[in-house]
């Protein structure tokens, strides 16, 4: 049975590529669909219905040769959610946190071979964490982090707006990581999420230990966050957004009613239901039907 969907074509707001050219291939391939432009030159939808999303959005991909622009196909039911759930690291924000701690080191590169492979879903995200957090020990904690915090980590463009957004319109903003505490309030802060969840460094006389609290917040543990959200504010599973760029975010991806894979690993983007790799995080609002002219600022 043919259902109802909006076909989304994104770009990365600072290389503008949603064209008139764009836009008259794709209606011409969607049999003279007329567009809704979102943002001019950055974002636009078409009104389709289908049976075969993904074959549809085979289509558009090959009617749009080679346009650096993300296409996406979302059920026009519940396009507007009331949940955001996200991952932290390489997601709201640019860099690995704790690829970050071992710089200081000098054993970034050792930290995100490692970093790179529990990503990929090579190996498993506890033990990586693990062993990766034991290179740590004897590290001076609250100077350290706080010069990671201060001169290391940057926010994804446009996490603040689709953060503010979403909150502006009712929706819950949840942040939650591999990482650690120490990073995930200070983020959670500045991007206005209503709460954020992670895992603990143990800290003794002033200095790393090289141990994680347990039980570790790995993929189990965002899918049970997912479900406890979604129980908690009685919600359908249809209203919720999970974003993330890792292995360990798959589950919740999975389970919630749109999972977006935001510059991810491969396997992600291919089992996500979308996948963003040319936008900014403001590409999840268009997701939702949101136009630039609702963002709201934080």
């Amino acid at each position: 049975m043919s259902l109802a969907y909006a076909a989304v074509l994104i770009s990365d707001p600072a290389r503008p590529a949603v064209d008139s050219t764009v836009i008259a291939r794709v209606s011409r391939a969607l049999g003279l669909a007329q567009p809704r432009i979102l943002a001019a030159g950055v974002a636009a939808e078409f009104a389709v219905t289908t049976d075969d999303p993904a074959d549809m959005r085979a289509a558009i991909v090959e009617v749009i040769e080679g346009a650096p622009l993300d296409v996406a196909l979302v059920p026009e039911a519940g396009r507007r959610k009331r949940l955001l759930i996200a991952d932290m690291d390489s997601t709201m924000i640019e860099q690995e946190c704790l690829d970050e701690l071992a710089g200081a080191l000098g054993l970034k590169g050792k930290v995100s071979e490692i970093t790179e492979r529990a990503m990929r879903g090579e190996i498993a995200f506890e033990p990586a964490l693990r062993e990766r957090v034991a290179l740590l020990e004897g590290l001076p904690a609250e100077e350290t982090i706080a010069g990671v915090l201060a001169e290391k980590i940057t926010l994804t463009p446009g996490a603040k707006t689709l953060v503010a957004t979403m909150r502006a319109h009712g929706a819950y903003a949840a942040l939650v990581s591999g990482g650690f505490t120490a990073f995930t309030g200070p983020v959670a802060a500045m991007l206005g999420f209503d709460e954020h969840r992670s895992n603990l460094l143990k800290v003794e006389g002033g200095r790393l230990t090289g141990k994680v609290a347990e039980p570790i917040l790995g993929r189990e543990a965002k899918l049970a966050a997912l479900e406890e959200l979604i129980a908690s504010g009685k919600l359908a599973r249809e209203e919720t957004l999970a974003v993330g760029d890792g292995a360990n975010d798959l589950a919740m991806l999975g389970a919630s009613g749109l999972g977006v894979a935001y510059r991810a690993k491969p396997a992600v983007a291919e089992a996500a239901h979308a996948r963003i790799d040319r936008g900014d995080l403001t590409a999840l609002l268009y997701l939702q039907g949101f136009s630039d002219t609702e963002f709201v600022e934080n």
